[in-house]
């Protein structure tokens, strides 16, 4: 039988998906245990996550090196001896970091969560924060910071933030050199005492789980004394940033790195849903018009997008591309361009179905495996959206209309109240 390729392939337009609900249980101390029972095989994600990350610091890096430190040493067990007793078990550790919040990820069979969870625990109330794996991490901090300095989108990127929120801004901030040279031992304790040893946490429990293992966890991690916790410190965002274009220079580069946006909003905007797809048509998947524009008919970049970036406290819109410094002055015209169209010219039906349809059958692509279930539940849970947010995520996409993009566009995406970052040079 011949395969006519010039007949796409039938399709079915998602218009639901419906996501299993969390199981929420209070552990003795009052640490919330979120459990997320789906997936075919024995197999657990355990999280803890703190709410401890640069939002909360007294000092620029110490949330960073108080998460990555937690398995470097603890009072009865060394960096080698903790390495050694997760591998014994074939367990998989992460310690996460950002803006808002660190965590401990840690991946096993569901037959090991007994053994896994005191040596969680053990990491979170008894690190020690050894002299020699500290400088080892410092200096690794160090030489990563450096590799990154020579990368024209690293230095778009954060100098980027920096402009948009401000450098005293958690959300502006970024590794400096200065600042973890100068970071001291006592600055990192004093954190690591304050938001992760005596503060409460968040656990998430993903995978084939069974009513021993909600015991279990209480048994371990429902124990320790936790105390109140830091306090949600206020940040205010810059509005220096509008209308500004900042060059940072690299001569001996021989291309630009360009990003342009401007601060925006998070999830809970009543307008969120309409600019993601608003976004998605300018510049949010391969098919997108910066990319039709810019990569395909003008052949200036390998790769153009746009995002719509999501915090705890705040969100901002993105655009990121690399270009040869010739074409950077060109490209930046060709982005106000299509933006233009977007505020003066209603969208297609073809093309917006297209994307709707599109964003639906990826966003339902995205819960196949019950750990992906777990990070849509956990951004409810975490950022305290309404339980039917991702329930009614693909009817919310599908409501969208011709004019509400061009609403959006018009409110959201003017190029003159837009910051440009260009790292490398015009």
């Amino acid at each position: 039988m011949s395969l006519d390729r010039t007949i796409a392939p039938d399709f079915k337009i998602i218009n639901t998906v419906s996501l299993p609900e969390p199981q929420t249980y209070s552990l003795d101390n009052g640490i919330a245990l979120h459990v997320i029972n789906i997936g075919e095989q024995p197999v657990i994600r355990l999280e803890c996550i703190f709410e401890a990350g640069n939002w909360y610091e007294s000092h620029i890096g110490a949330s960073y090196f108080a998460i990555k430190m937690l398995p470097e040493g603890t009072s009865s067990l060394t960096s080698q001896e903790i390495s050694e007793a997760f591998d014994r078990l074939g367990a998989f550790t992460e310690m996460t970091h950002t803006s808002d919040r660190i965590g401990i990820v840690v991946y096993c069979l569901s037959r090991f969560l007994p053994d896994v969870l005191p040596l969680v625990s053990e990491l979170i109330q008894e690190a020690t924060f050894p002299e020699k794996e500290l400088e080892e991490l410092r200096n690794i901090t160090l030489q990563n910071l450096k590799v990154n300095k020579e990368k024209t989108a690293y230095l778009a990127t954060t100098a980027f933030r920096a402009k948009l929120f401000g450098t005293d801004h958690p959300y502006g901030q970024s590794q400096e050199e200065t600042n973890l040279v100068n970071l001291s031992e006592d600055a990192i304790l004093e954190h690591y005492n304050k938001f992760i040893k005596n503060a409460k946490f968040t656990v998430v429990l993903a995978g084939q789980v069974e009513e021993a293992d909600v015991k279990t966890v209480n048994e371990t991690l429902g124990k320790s004394k936790i105390s109140s916790g830091g306090v949600n410190i206020g940040f205010k965002s810059s509005t220096s940033y509008e209308q500004v274009e900042t060059v940072v220079e690299r001569p001996d580069s021989v291309q630009s790195s360009i990003r342009m946006g401007r601060i925006l909003f998070n999830r809970q905007h009543p307008d969120y849903f309409k600019m993601l797809v608003t976004n998605e048509i300018l510049g949010g998947y391969f098919g997108s018009r910066l990319m039709k524009n810019i990569r395909e008919e003008k052949g200036l970049t390998y790769g153009i997008s746009s995002h719509l970036v999501t915090l705890k406290n705040a969100g901002y819109f993105m655009i990121g591309t690399d270009v040869k410094k010739e074409f950077t002055q060109q490209t930046i015209d060709e982005i106000k361009k299509e933006i233009h169209r977007l505020q003066t010219e209603m969208v297609g039906e073809e093309e917006l179905t297209t994307v709707k349809n599109f964003m639906a059958g990826e966003f339902a692509g995205s819960l196949n495996t019950a750990f992906e279930v777990a990070d849509r539940q956990k951004v409810l849970l975490l950022d305290g959206l309404p339980a039917d947010f991702y329930s009614g995520y693909i009817e919310r996409i599908h409501a969208t209309t011709q004019a509400d993009v061009m609403e959006m566009a018009n409110t959201y995406l003017n190029p003159e109240v837009m910051l440009t970052v260009i790292a490398g040079g015009k």
